[in-house]
């Protein structure tokens, strides 16, 4: 998935609110907003990529209605960061607690939250250095846990809440620690793919 940025500071500063109605008006474009208020363009996955994002989102959701310990959600979700940005991770993890606080209305709109869990999962045109700025980002809003899955390497970065990066090379599964109790996602089919 190619991503343009564009900066619109020397013609407008777009509010929480006026990006959230520029998407709502836009609905055939994935659009993402940094820290510094500029949109970020994102082109529609590949077949192998959206496969494998489906597959994810799967064994995430399968995980999780088996306790029903919150909320899973795909790559069409999105989340307004506590430091200004708008971000949608390909999959994505709340704790139902955080999930029962929100409004009728805050779950109608982007949730005003980070994901306790996400993961980002390159495409073979994304930047292995942007995906680990955004997961970095993630990680500065109190994401819990995070992973960066680069198929083409067969590698992963792991983020931990008040630990370094951890960067694995071709792992057979990835555990959900103590974020996820008992998940674990099996990596084989995205590596023997290649």
């Amino acid at each position: 998935m190619t991503a343009y940025t564009i900066n619109l500071d020397p013609i407008v500063k777009l509010t929480r609110e006026q990006f959230y109605e520029l998407c709502a008006a836009n609905p055939e474009l994935k659009l993402e907003r940094n820290v510094n208020g500029e949109l970020v363009i994102m082109s529609p996955t590949g077949g192998e990529t959206s496969a494998w994002n489906s597959d994810l989102n799967t064994d995430l959701n399968i995980w999780n209605r088996q306790d029903q310990l919150g909320k899973v959600f795909d790559s069409s979700g999105g989340f307004s960061l506590p430091r200004g940005s708008d971000r949608s991770p390909d999959a994505a993890w709340i704790p139902i607690e955080k999930w029962n606080a929100l409004t009728p209305e805050q779950r109608k709109k982007f949730l005003p939250l980070c994901p306790d869990f996400a993961i980002e999962l390159l495409s073979p045109t994304d930047s292995w250095i942007k995906g680990l700025a955004k997961m970095q980002e993630y990680q500065d809003n109190g994401c819990r846990l995070g992973w960066l899955i680069d198929p083409e390497s067969k590698r992963v970065a792991i983020y931990r809440l008040g630990q370094p990066l951890e960067i694995l090379e071709a792992p057979i599964s990835l555990s959900g620690e103590d974020v996820l109790l008992g998940f674990v996602l099996n990596l084989e089919n995205i590596w023997s793919s290649l």
